[in-house]
């Protein structure tokens, strides 16, 4: 299939390349001629886990994409998009076709990523045994963290109730030496399957990772903040609410001591379960690409992005998320305000702040039944969220309540479509499993492996 035609050949000698970059050399022959027998030592192995990690900062990843996409289809409440870029406003409006460059790039820098961390748990062996077990842990979590947002981007949601037979993406668990277009066409496996890599990964990860890390880097509490969103999608509260009490009991993270300084940050903020990092040296883009290309106005962005001021509405008087917006200009000329979350390119991207973790915890231990996790309850955890930004205590709380306080605080960072989609609510007219509110399966993979199903509507 297509995903491993340039999985090994083009995305080690890459991966190898930035890992090493200017202060190392490395002899990397022709791309088409990298294969994982050329990775011979330790020090080859932990650069293509750098170059993995370095591929997450990747705008058809997390410095970008895996965030704007999922805002883009499931934020008509939130936001407006007035750019120019035809490829973005149809995610937006909902008529992208097969053709999309968007999700051909999504899938095929995942694979990319993916094909970096299986070339280096086949190749753990090469690892001083006392660093096996972390590198390898490392691997599995980007590996799940990737195979969870393409099971969420190109699948349908679990919530649909069809996990079981609904397609997905393909689990490639190995490299690929030789591509084979006869032997390795692979099908699409289903979302349950998918979800089962998934948790599994990111569980042995957790297993094995150190309680705290290098900014940037994977650790235990990243890998339980992830098990949480899955298992909220899957509605698993009470998995959900342990996951996102160990990592607010024992992670060490705190809330920042106002909300402005959660973001926009050179390294992990306080409460960064993990962050993509990024500099004027290794970032997402600053060109086309990039959070603050399409959130931030001139001259930092593009302006593509603009804050409904329905949506702020939302929010009290004096709560400080309220004001964490500002006016400006897009490239087309068009006013509007923005928000402050993306106004620069070259800072952090937080991907789990300790924030999200408060708000599972409440929202998993309420639909569980809301008792007290070490004596705390899901309306202090939501009052504590509410307090740093000077928003009024709740008295009483719902399950509303805590999903309304989840939109305002995670706005415009990725999170309000897999919200919607687990809570089978709409996005606009929408029905939360409505065939457009999923990527294609690129045409140029289906092209080369016919055994690749398309997604419904397309």
């Amino acid at each position: 299939m297509k995903i491993t035609q340039y999985i090994i050949h083009a995305s080690l000698a890459c991966l190898l390349v930035v890992a090493y970059g200017c202060n190392k050399k490395l002899d990397v022959l022709p791309t088409q001629q990298i294969t994982p027998d050329q990775i011979t030592t330790s020090e080859d192995v932990k650069a293509v886990l750098f170059g993995s990690y370095n591929s997450l900062q990747h705008f058809n990843t997390f410095g970008e994409r895996n965030l704007l996409i999922s805002d883009l289809l499931g934020g008509d409440d939130e936001l407006d998009w007035v750019g120019t870029f035809a490829n973005y406003k149809a995610i937006f409006m909902k008529t992208q076709d097969r053709t999309s460059s968007i999700a051909e790039g999504m899938w095929g820098r995942s694979y990319i990523v993916i094909a970096g961390v299986n070339t280096v748990l086949e190749k753990i062996q090469l690892v001083d045994t006392s660093e096996q077990k972390g590198i390898a842990a490392e691997a599995k979590f980007i590996r799940g963290i990737t195979y969870f947002e393409l099971v969420n981007f190109f699948g349908q949601p679990y919530s649909a109730g069809n996990a079981a037979t609904s397609d997905a993406v393909p689990i490639v668990l190995d490299p690929v030496t030789v591509y084979d277009p006869q032997k390795d066409k692979k099908a699409r496996d289903k979302v349950a399957a998918v979800y089962d890599q998934v948790i599994k990964d990111l569980t042995e990860a957790a297993a094995d990772l150190p309680e705290s890390n290098e900014s940037g880097r994977a650790s235990k509490y990243s890998a339980l903040a992830f098990l949480a969103r899955v298992y909220m999608n899957q509605g698993k509260y009470p998995e959900a609410a342990a996951a996102a009490n160990d990592v607010v009991t024992n992670g060490g993270f705190g809330l920042a001591g106002t909300f402005d300084k959660a973001f926009n940050n050179i390294s992990n903020s306080s409460e960064d379960v993990f962050a993509i990092q990024q500099s004027k040296q290794s970032n997402a883009g600053t060109s086309n690409n990039g959070m603050a290309t399409f959130y931030a106005a001139k001259p930092t962005g593009r302006g593509d992005v603009q804050v409904l001021s329905s949506f702020l509405d939302l929010y009290d008087d004096g709560d400080a998320r309220k004001s964490f917006v500002y006016d400006g200009t897009s490239i087309s000329g068009i006013d509007g305000t923005y928000t402050t979350k993306w106004r620069d390119q070259y800072k952090a991207v937080p991907v789990i702040r300790l924030a999200e973790m408060l708000l599972t915890r409440a929202e998993a231990n309420f639909r569980a039944g809301g008792a007290p996790v070490g004596g705390v309850t899901p309306l202090d955890d939501v009052n504590e969220v509410r307090a740093r930004s000077n928003a009024a205590p709740l008295g009483v709380l719902t399950a509303n309540d805590i999903v309304d306080e989840r939109f305002r605080e995670l706005a415009f960072e990725g999170d309000r479509l897999w919200t919607i989609k687990r809570l089978k609510m709409k996005v606009g007219s929408l029905d939360y499993n409505a065939p457009l509110l999923v990527l294609p399966v690129p045409q140029s993979e289906r092209d080369v492996n016919p055994d690749l199903t398309q997604n419904e509507g397309y």
